[in-house]
């Protein structure tokens, strides 16, 4: 469970704070999106059809055929645009995206496979994506609304309405483009991609809760049952907090969540342990509170912003890359989201009830598990480059002046045993003095 001499929780008569989990898993989908704009704009479509008929119906009524008559040659001539609009749109769709694509695909081999998920979760991107396919599908049913009649005594339809609409998806099509193209070329420059990891690691931290509760295991009452998961097999993505608590609180009960989030756990493996009273027969429907999915997300994992920087730092110092500076980069945001956390208190979340009472227990990483994270691999593959073992003593500097008495050991080992490993790699007394003068730059 870690370290429970601090425990975090959250002040009394006070809701657990906790996201949406449909929100969160929505945006690690792509098909929302597109499938909702999809709706959206049949239902547009048949609003703008019944304002274009109340038109119709209200200038014959007034005998204006005159008007009816020049609407006709105005929807005529958008006509040529709508049908042109949607004979391109698609391919262009096609086009856009396999390149954008391609670009996502080399970013990933560059960088890491994990940032993959930045572009599955571009707000920009899906709302471009929905745009272009409710373009297309919007123009399509334009075409259908015009009236094979050319008389304007007869025809029983005239769809100026809707090709105004399309007209006005094909420019927001366009400003989109723009604007996409510029995010998907974001995603090939590795200070944006760090700094995207680093904010969303950073928001994980910002949502803990901030009350500080010195609850010992032993206040939780005697452990009186495990419940197993029963799912498929996968990653442990997040826990619905806030019906937990309210399940833990009808039953009189505590709840503890035996794996951290982001732990692989398979069918049998036990999921909640309960504390403080009996294990009554409601609270079979634990397993439908915890998602299990094929990777970590961020949305209770505090260590996967970690994770992905350290993969940055390790694919930039591979031979097969050989790029300390993206390494340096790397390091720069860990540095940033220890410090976020170095004086925070590590180990358990505590969250209660209306009343104020721990009804669940969720471990988090502890700062030593947390630092080791950061640095073990990373410092490992970093002895022959200068530049990062430069910026990673100046890193370790810094936190070393950030961090209270209690956290300082973990940080002095791995400076420690990257210093030492320096002195039996680099044979030159010159350059081993080089390699461990502490640089914020690495070298700049």
């Amino acid at each position: 469970m870690g370290d429970w001499k601090t425990t975090v929780g959250l002040p009394r008569g006070r809701r657990p704070r906790s996201f949406s989990p449909l929100r969160e898993h929505l945006r690690d989908t792509f098909w929302f999106a597109p499938s909702a704009a999809l709706v959206l704009v049949v239902v547009v479509w048949s609003a703008a059809t019944a304002v274009d008929d109340a038109i119709l119906t209200a200038l014959r009524d007034a005998g204006d055929e005159d008007t009816v008559s020049d609407l006709l040659g105005i929807a005529e001539d958008a006509k040529t645009v709508v049908t042109t609009v949607s004979a391109a749109m698609m391919t262009f769709i096609g086009v856009v995206f396999s390149i954008s694509l391609v670009a996502v695909q080399m970013a990933a081999g560059q960088f890491s496979p994990r940032i993959v998920r930045i572009f599955v979760r571009s707000r920009i991107t899906k709302v471009t994506f929905a745009v272009f396919l409710a373009t297309f599908v919007q123009s399509l049913l334009v075409l259908t609304s015009y009236d094979s009649q050319s008389d304007p005594a007869l025809v029983s339809s005239i769809p100026l309405v809707q090709a105004v609409l399309t007209l006005i998806l094909v420019g927001l099509s366009v400003i989109l483009f723009v604007l996409y193209v510029n995010s998907t070329l974001r995603l090939m420059r590795v200070g944006h991609v760090v700094d995207l990891i680093a904010s969303e690691a950073l928001r994980v931290v910002a949502n803990m809760p901030l009350d500080i509760s010195a609850d010992e295991p032993g206040g939780l009452g005697a452990e009186t049952a495990r419940f197993a998961h029963h799912g498929r097999a996968g990653v442990l993505r997040d826990v619905d907090i806030a019906r937990l608590v309210r399940a833990a609180r009808q039953h009189g009960v505590v709840l503890r969540l035996v794996p951290r989030i982001g732990d692989f756990v398979v069918p049998g493996t036990p999921v909640f342990s309960v504390h403080g009273g009996p294990a009554t027969k409601g609270l079979g429907t634990l397993g439908f509170r915890v998602a299990v999915g094929a990777e970590r997300t961020y949305h209770q994992d505090l260590g996967f912003g970690l994770r992905q920087l350290s993969d940055i730092a390790l694919r930039a110092l591979s031979a097969a890359v050989n790029d300390p500076t993206t390494a340096v980069q790397a390091v720069d945001r860990i540095v940033q989201f220890l410090s976020s956390v170095a004086r925070r208190p590590l180990g358990a979340s505590l969250h209660r009830d209306r009343q104020g009472t721990v009804r669940l227990v969720q471990p988090v990483p502890g700062w030593t598990e947390l630092v080791d994270l950061a640095f073990a691999e990373v410092r490992i593959c970093a002895v022959r480059s200068p530049q990062v073992t430069r910026r990673l003593l100046a890193g370790f500097d810094d936190l070393l002046d950030a961090v209270p008495e209690d956290r300082r050991a973990p940080l002095l080992r791995h400076r420690a045993l990257l210093v030492q490993a320096v002195e039996r790699t680099v044979p030159e007394a010159a350059d081993r003095a080089f390699a461990l003068h502490p640089d914020r730059q690495g070298i700049g």
